[in-house]
């Protein structure tokens, strides 16, 4: 598996139905959830004061990735940014089994 550090920013158009973005708001967390449980979403942090995340992300390869990443329900309004990271040889922390070698 190869790990990658995802930015994402969410860009809500104005206007829009509180409804419909507290739906898609709701399905986005489940689908996450859903995500973590298979491996692919390990990590996720939240930017202070912004609609906008990193995560560390897991996939065979950055095509699965990007499946993974445009499956999301927010995917229309994602502002993303995706780093593939690869091991480095003064990584103070060993790689779990499954992660990048």
């Amino acid at each position: 598996m190869m790990e990658f550090l995802i930015n994402i920013k969410i860009n809500w158009p104005e206007g829009m139905d509180p409804a419909r973005k507290q739906k898609i708001s709701d399905d986005e967390r489940a689908h996450a959830k859903e995500l973590a449980a298979k491996g692919h979403l390990v990590r996720m942090w939240r930017v202070a004061g912004r609609r906008e995340n990193w995560g560390l992300w897991r996939a065979k390869n950055a095509t699965e990735m990007h499946a993974i990443i445009s499956s999301l329900p927010v995917w229309p309004w994602m502002d993303v940014t995706v780093h593939a990271l690869a091991k480095h040889a003064v990584d103070p922390q060993p790689f779990e089994t499954g992660s990048v070698a």
